[in-house]
């Protein structure tokens, strides 16, 4: 969960100009392993929103199931999917530099090549930089709440972001969110419930189990401490 920097009235005053993002930018302190994986991995890793599209059999080196996780945070939980699932490529998206570097010098630590990351906006990347139909899962794991009423609009998960994944989406890929925010959660149900060209996954109401594939984060753990619920929906692209 991401927190502004930004004065509260300014910040307040300033958002009907903007278009929603995939984040609110903090600050963060920098520490030398994160230091080098910005330093060293980036030019090994790191993809820009310059390059425009990009052909992800060519940048990986093979055809393979392709993931992109939207604000993988500290990395901790792609890193630990990458390492689970080397057959697997994975692409992640981050504008927090710290978290950034962490995931970099993970990857450089236990010398995996399956992930390439976009240090920017996952709106700006999905927009400029997929091809139609060219992942096989996407993931939305803890975003932004927004939970005060006159936030919700804020909310990444609406009817136009529902659509412009499905896009992105290979037929029979999966969209895959959790929240520790209930009623986040019970937004997510009612737009994906009604996009375009979704099935849920569920069988049992609205969510799935918690799915083995995603790993437990120290966030996550945080909350299960304080009692917070978690709840997992899975959306998967039929037509």
């Amino acid at each position: 969960m991401i927190e502004s920097n930004e004065p509260a009235a300014a910040a307040e005053d300033k958002s009907h100009h903007r278009e929603i993002k995939s984040f609110v930018m903090r600050a963060g302190r920098m520490t030398d392993g994160q230091q080098r994986g910005l330093d060293q991995g980036l030019p090994r890793f790191g993809l820009t929103l310059e390059a425009g599209a990009v052909d992800f059999d060519a940048i990986f080196g093979r055809s393979a199931p392709r993931t992109l996780e939207i604000g993988f945070g500290m990395g901790q939980s792609l890193l630990e999917m990458a390492a689970a699932a080397p057959e697997q490529d994975f692409i992640g998206v981050e504008v927090h530099r710290p978290g950034v570097g962490a995931l970099l010098n993970g990857l450089l630590t236990q010398n995996l090549s399956n992930v390439r990351v976009y240090p920017c906006d996952a709106m700006e990347v999905l927009r400029s930089c997929l091809g139609a139909a060219s992942l096989d899962r996407l993931l939305l794991f803890f975003p932004d709440p927004w939970h005060k009423a006159r936030h919700h609009k804020r909310r990444l998960v609406q009817p136009a972001f529902a659509q412009l994944v499905r896009e992105k989406l290979k037929i029979g890929g999966v969209f895959h969110m959790a929240t520790d925010w209930q009623a986040y959660a019970e937004h997510m149900v009612e737009v994906m419930t009604v996009a375009p060209g979704y099935h849920s996954l569920a069988v049992d109401g609205p969510y799935v189990p918690r799915p083995t594939e995603r790993p437990t984060t120290k966030f996550e753990r945080r909350g299960e401490r304080l009692g917070h619920g978690v709840w997992d929906l899975k959306f998967q692209r039929v037509d």
